[in-house]
């Protein structure tokens, strides 16, 4: 896109693993060097180069109310005044803590950490000491962060990479890890008549957004959350993604199914590093000081990412309906403008959510997912970006929405995706 980007990116592989810190930015899946982004405002970023972008990529879903909103960034700098942490108890973690056992069916109790990662890490820990058992059950294609036990058959970067497994992880750890198709209610149940008895849990995205969007089918998680129930083993929904961007109460309130624990993390830190888990009393009583699972971090809770969280809840729990209006227009328009190209295409939704996949069919796991075309997603994607539209860096990610999106930046979107379909049928 342009050459100070280029530049910096020579730069960064000098000193950063890939030129990056996380692996789906380096732009490998889509070719070119990736974009120094510059600063962002509302729905648009501007890159260093100076080129404009509505951006669909919104820090990969924290940023439900687009870029600096103003109530964010007035109460995020007058926390920033006051210090950025102490390493001790404040007002703002209690009022976030309050707010998320307000929404959150499954959450009683709650504790704030600063990743995904740490988050469902934790969340594991506390469904092990909990039950006292070792093995969980996870779905092929979700992606739960980067701790040792989910590393297997995992979405998100190592899909982009088409990496089953991560180097470094030890195969006694992997083989505590019981690995099954997602949506496969026959899977699901055979595991549980190998390993229910010794599963301490099952976790699993409610909303999968990490294979590109693949929504759960009729039955599926009513069915894994009855044989946890059954035999013992609790049911953990990882709702990094879902929680507070498909509803107030997360894809648990939206789907009906409640789950024992739930992992949050981007929306609930309103762009700061947090991450959370929370369960029912009883289950938390488990956790230290109260009971004998350890878990501390220096920085959890720390007042100014705190601020940012309440405030940004706040903002969106009264614009579910205004994003899910705003998700089926793009949808509708990206269905159509595949159409009047003749490009196979599938696009799955999920409220402010889309995953797009050059795929004819439906896509309900991730061997369907991984069916996409991703030379069309490549092509697609240079295509947007030259029309001023920044999408993931990779078939498998999610587009997001935000509240700072416009009628006019969708239109824009939708005239771009045309033209960019366009290229892909004659480029095919």
């Amino acid at each position: 896109m342009g050459e100070k980007s280029v530049a910096l990116f020579e730069r960064a592989r000098e000193v950063m693993v890939g030129g990056v810190n996380s692996p789906v930015r380096a732009f490998k899946a889509v070719g070119g060097s990736p974009l120094f982004i510059a600063h962002g405002e509302g729905s648009k970023i501007w890159d260093v180069d100076g080129n404009e972008l509505i951006d669909y990529v919104c820090s990969w879903g924290p940023l439900i109310a687009g870029h600096r909103p103003p109530r964010v960034m007035k109460a995020v700098t007058a926390a920033l005044e006051k210090g950025v942490t102490f390493g001790a108890p404040t007002e703002p973690e209690l009022r976030l803590a309050e707010k998320v056992c307000s929404f959150v069916p499954s959450i009683e109790k709650v504790r704030f950490v600063n990743s995904g990662t740490e988050a469902t890490m934790s969340a594991l820990r506390l469904a092990r000491g909990y039950t006292k058992r070792d093995k969980v059950l996870k779905f092929e294609g979700c992606y739960h962060g980067h701790a040792d036990p989910f590393l297997t058959q995992a979405g998100s970067g190592m899909a982009t990479f088409d990496s089953p497994y991560s180097d470094g992880v030890p195969p006694a750890v992997a083989a505590d890890t019981v690995t099954i198709p997602y949506n496969d209610l026959e899977a699901v149940r055979a595991a549980f008549k190998a390993h229910g008895k010794r599963l301490a849990a099952a976790i699993v995205e409610p909303v999968a957004g990490n294979m590109g969007v693949v929504l759960p089918l009729p039955g599926f998680l009513e069915t894994l959350s009855e044989l946890c129930a059954t035999n013992g083993a609790l049911l953990i929904f990882d709702e990094v993604i879902t929680g507070f961007r498909l509803s107030a109460g997360g894809a648990q309130q939206t789907l009906g199914v409640t789950p024992d624990i739930t992992c949050l993390g981007k929306i609930v830190g309103g762009g700061f590093p947090v991450g959370a888990y929370g369960a029912s009393r009883e289950i938390m009583r488990s956790v230290s000081p109260e009971g004998g699972v350890y878990q501390a971090g220096t920085l959890s809770g720390n007042p100014v990412a705190m601020t940012a969280g309440l405030e940004t809840i706040s903002l969106v729990e009264n614009k579910y309906k205004a994003l899910e209006a705003a998700g089926s227009r793009l949808e509708e328009g990206i269905d159509e403008g595949a159409e009047e190209a003749g490009v196979p295409v599938k696009v799955n939704r999920a409220g402010s959510m889309i995953g797009l996949f050059f795929v004819k069919g439906t896509v309900t796991n991730f061997k369907e997912a991984k069916k996409t075309k991703q030379d069309l997603y490549r092509r697609f994607h240079r295509a947007m970006l030259r029309q001023g539209v920044y999408l993931p860096p990779s078939p498998f990610e999610t587009f997001f929405l935000s509240t700072a999106h416009t009628k006019e930046d969708l239109a824009a979107t939708v005239a771009a995706s045309r033209k960019a379909f366009m290229e892909c049928r004659s480029s095919a």
